[in-house]
């Protein structure tokens, strides 16, 4: 048996700090927010992932797990905390989480014309934030653009980001997570190398 790993010490006021954090990440893409006191993560994922869930997910909202995130403790995490159901099926999760390592969006929820809103959001857990090579971003919430640096993305991540960003106004949107800190990458942000 795996101990659980605490959620939120003050629930109501803790999530609220860590809406509004995530809010600002989504209203700002390119700009990297630092939760405030996001508990530990189960399993292996970061602060930020954990922080994220905790906000976000609840019993309504289908969560899939990467099989490299996949775990016992996790599962646990967020069946406790949340009440999410865990998804065997991609196509399923209006959340997912993930390794940097992924090169396709496939089988993920995109939205149609009519219901843009209903695709999944993929928090992906990443080495860093702020480091890696910058790549140019543009779009809405950015005053021209800005350079964003991500660490532990290939190229295949970036053709798929670019084949997502072309279905607008479909598409998934991406959390990237690293230690206590995200950044949102929104389906409408184009970017360039």
């Amino acid at each position: 048996m795996t101990e659980l790993a605490a959620g939120l010490a003050d629930p109501a006021h803790d999530a609220q700090r860590l809406y509004r954090a995530v809010l600002d990440a989504f209203t700002r893409p390119g700009r990297i927010v630092t939760l405030p006191q996001p508990p530990a993560g189960p399993g292996g994922i970061s602060a930020a992932t954990a922080g994220f869930l905790l906000t976000l997910v609840d019993g309504d909202t289908p969560l899939w797990l990467a099989p490299e995130i996949d775990s016992t403790a996790l599962r646990d995490f967020v069946r406790f905390h949340t009440g999410a159901p865990i998804v065997d099926q991609r196509g399923e999760a209006a959340f997912a989480v993930l390794a940097h390592d992924i090169a396709s969006f496939d089988g993920f929820a995109i939205g149609t014309d009519a219901y843009p809103d209903r695709s999944a959001t993929l928090m992906i857990e990443v080495p860093a934030l702020g480091a890696g090579a910058p790549r140019t971003w543009r779009g809405p919430g950015i005053d021209g653009e800005t350079r964003v640096a991500v660490g532990g993305l290939g190229a295949a991540f970036w053709l798929a980001w670019a084949a997502n960003h072309a279905l607008f106004p479909c598409g998934v949107d991406i959390v990237f997570a690293a230690g206590s800190q995200l950044l949102a990458l929104p389906r409408a942000i184009a970017t360039e190398g």
